[in-house]
């Protein structure tokens, strides 16, 4: 059973988001604090953590750092916060997905089904090889040189979009609904800022920026 960690100071939030996570067959648990969910984050294992940003104690942007040091699990940020600058500081920060109070608690049931299924996806291909680039689908593994690199799952599905799409020019538009999903609420500045960051870990000279229009992969 897949186990999840809520930290919101909000009790009526926690609870609604436990409900729905209950009926589904999940294990939930609850932090009241950015202190309690760092502490119980480090002591249990988790599939998925949901986070606040606004809290006592230990704000939900320091948490994230902090969990970010030790470990990739998908993060969604859930907050009241709807500035496009907040959402894209969250996306630098390596989380996953970034929800909007008030929300709709089954579409949050249905992104955690997604990063779920994402994650534990296998995919019965040999590795592929790019120069000095290795990308494992079944280990969901990417070496540069023979060193893993330590992407986030986000990156990781960036990366394999484009080399599904190898040589095709992309619109930020058709990468923002294939990677992030077209019910996703933001703008194509985070797809910029992901692949900025991707290109810090694999090297410039794989994604190529097609100017006026998007990126593509070569290699």
């Amino acid at each position: 059973m897949k186990r999840i960690l809520v930290i919101d100071d909000e009790w009526k939030i926690r609870k609604l988001i436990k409900d729905y996570l209950v009926r589904e067959g999940y294990i939930v648990d609850e932090a009241g604090d950015g202190e309690e969910g760092l502490e119980k984050f480090f002591t249990n294992i988790y599939d998925v953590v949901i986070l606040d940003i606004m809290m006592p104690k230990i704000d939900g942007w320091s948490v994230c750092r902090k969990i970010r040091e030790e470990s990739q699990v998908p993060i969604i940020m859930l907050t009241a916060r709807a500035d496009e600058g907040d959402q894209l500081f969250g996306f630098e920060l390596e989380t996953d997905e970034y929800m909007v109070k008030p929300f709709n608690p089954k579409l949050l049931v249905a992104k955690i089904k997604a990063l779920l299924r994402r994650d534990g996806k296998i995919v019965d291909k040999a590795p592929l090889v790019f120069g000095d680039l290795t990308i494992d689908g079944v280990k969901r593994e990417v070496r540069l040189k023979g060193v893993v690199l330590d992407l986030t799952p986000k990156e990781y599905d960036l990366l394999y979009f484009f080399v599904e799409n190898k040589g095709v020019a992309l619109s930020r538009e058709k990468i923002l609904n294939s990677v992030w999903g077209w019910d996703y609420f933001g703008d194509s500045r985070t797809v910029d800022t992901h692949i900025k960051r991707l290109r810090k870990k694999i090297g410039e000279e794989y994604i190529q920026t097609v100017r006026g229009f998007g990126y593509k992969f070569e290699e």
